[in-house]
């Protein structure tokens, strides 16, 4: 999808928190009655509700069960995560574009005229970022960079905090279970742009 706003992505997430309200509204439950059941803390429904932090898919599927959507929160959460995938993949484009002409202008400006010297395109720094196996390093990093305490970031992922703190200090084994490493891919890819720029500069200095 080409020309997608930030503004576009704003409201699509605050939609689907409007649709989580209502669905909540109507089966009669509060906040802290819903993250209750679907065990979350209620700052994480509330969050979610107003589009500040959309979670993971884990957190919509039990809320989608609890209250009943037969499937719609659940399918809403997931068009609203393919936009936002799609406004990373332009912003990255278009920076990397950016990037690829500031280096051309700097290199024609130091080249004297009339000598040609081929132009070495930059690596691309996009905001694709991809973790092939998740460790305690990475999970830490990822935490760190959400700026979120060892229980916040657990509830977001649906583990434990005895379980996120043993993942970083190698107490548990790590690789964690693949629905956990889904949870941190998925965590990772609907991460802002300077949340991913905070995980790589965390992650290359530890």
């Amino acid at each position: 999808m080409d020309g997608i706003t930030s503004g576009q992505v704003a409201e699509q997430r605050k939609d689907l928190g409007r649709q989580l309200a209502g669905w909540r509204a109507a089966v009669g439950m509060t906040q802290a009655q819903l993250a209750k059941q679907i065990c979350y803390s209620r700052s994480t429904l509330a969050n979610a509700e107003t589009g500040r932090d959309m979670s993971v898919r884990g957190f919509w599927c039990d809320a989608d069960d609890v209250v009943g959507a037969n499937g719609a929160l659940l399918a809403a959460f997931d068009q609203v995560a393919a936009l936002v995938r799609d406004f990373h993949e332009q912003q990255a484009s278009v920076r990397d574009r950016e990037r690829r002409q500031r280096a051309g202008r700097l290199v024609a400006a130091a080249v004297p005229a009339g000598s040609r010297v081929p132009v070495e395109p930059g690596r691309c720094q996009c905001e694709t970022v991809v973790v092939g196996r998740w460790t305690g390093r990475e999970v830490r990093a990822l935490r760190e960079a959400l700026r979120m305490t060892v229980h916040d970031f657990a509830q977001r992922l649906g583990a434990s905090g005895a379980t996120v703190s043993g993942w970083e200090h190698r107490r548990t084994p790590t690789p964690p279970k693949m629905a956990a490493q889904a949870a941190l891919d998925q965590t990772l890819a609907l991460a802002d742009t300077d949340t991913k720029a905070r995980f790589l500069l965390i992650l290359n200095n530890s």
